[in-house]
């Protein structure tokens, strides 16, 4: 080959490596995916699942809903799965935020993480979305002195005490009801009982998200208890199942129940007169927020993170009065 063949061979590669340069990469033209990892199953979560993929449709990436059914370790796989998979960014309501900081800190390291609903601040996360879990601890308390305006015995239900959510949730139910200060760093022990003398917490019920556990205990609640005024669930599956074992006994409005959530059976007793009132969230917007929010920080834009680092969507409460209309809002959203 001559020089002048050589020099043509070397222009021509020249070239077509400054072409290829110049094309966009795989990556610059994938569609974005963003997953969306709730803390179990629940009626809640499929509301949120709705308000994610409602999003996804409406900004064009792709959204990829996962919910947990055997706890800690299947949301660490489900985590860890969608790092590898190179996911662009993840929204999560840990179970346990203390006990999960290496797997939260691991995916952060690798993609834009967020948590919603449930925070972990000690965790690398870049912002939390969702609500005030105290102030909203402090409401449900506000709506068991409505139901009890004489005071009385109350019995706490909820999945797992672990949970950021469930356990500023339950102080702040304990703190209205014993009149006390604000203090989310408060915590008091939920196999004591604390006598405030108008209001007497019986206990705090751990059923680990077993539904089986949870009805065993309401119904021993009852039996153990037989004076007890109100019981209150504090995660979406506890005042269903407050309302059948009640029902079972008949003890349908004798004992008040003061609910979290907005799960069918809940708003229809609150509709019917069983359930004095429910604080709810708004998890279709946790949902399309959530992908929205991490559309926009994956695509560069930091100016979405609030320099608190929270977004706050706030409690509302439900009670007989404004139910109606709550519902036929919610079953809007749904498609219902």
């Amino acid at each position: 080959m001559t020089q002048n063949s050589f020099r043509i061979l070397g222009l021509s590669l020249l070239g077509w490596f400054v072409t290829s340069c110049q094309k966009p990469s795989v990556s610059a033209n994938k569609t974005p995916e963003f997953a969306f990892v709730t803390n179990g199953v629940a009626s809640f979560w499929d509301i949120s699942k709705v308000g994610a993929e409602k999003a996804g449709a409406d900004l064009g990436v792709k959204v990829s809903v996962l919910m947990p059914g055997s706890g800690v370790v299947d949301q660490k796989q489900m985590i860890e799965d969608m790092v590898i998979r190179g996911i662009d960014g993840i929204a999560v309501s840990p179970i346990d935020p203390d006990n999960q900081l290496e797997v939260l800190n691991k995916a952060a390291a690798s993609t834009k993480l967020i948590t919603v609903d449930a925070d972990a601040p000690k965790a690398k996360r870049l912002m939390y979305l969702g609500m005030d879990n105290y102030k909203a601890g402090r409401m449900a308390g506000q709506l068991v002195k409505e139901a009890m305006p004489q005071g009385g015995s109350v019995a706490i239900f909820v999945g797992r005490i672990e949970q950021d959510n469930a356990r500023l949730r339950r102080q702040g139910l304990i703190d209205e009801l014993l009149d006390r200060s604000s203090d989310p760093q408060r915590f008091d022990e939920p196999g004591v009982v604390i006598d405030g003398g108008k209001y007497k917490i019986l206990g705090t019920l751990l059923d680990q998200f077993d539904r089986a556990k949870a009805k065993t205990y309401v119904e021993d609640t009852l039996t153990r208890t037989p004076d007890v005024g109100c019981m209150v669930g504090l995660f979406a599956y506890n005042p269903p199942i407050i309302l059948e074992a009640l029902g079972r006994m008949n003890q349908l409005g004798k004992v008040k129940i003061v609910a979290f959530d907005e799960a069918d059976e809940t708003l229809e007793g609150v509709m019917a007169g069983h359930v004095h009132g429910t604080v709810v969230q708004n998890p279709y917007e946790y949902g399309y927020q959530s992908i929205k929010l991490l559309k926009s920080i994956a695509a560069g834009d930091s100016s979405v993170i609030p320099a608190s680092g929270f977004i706050d969507i706030p409690a509302r409460l439900i009670r007989r009065n404004n139910v109606e209309e709550y519902r036929k809002d919610l079953n809007a959203k749904l498609g219902k």
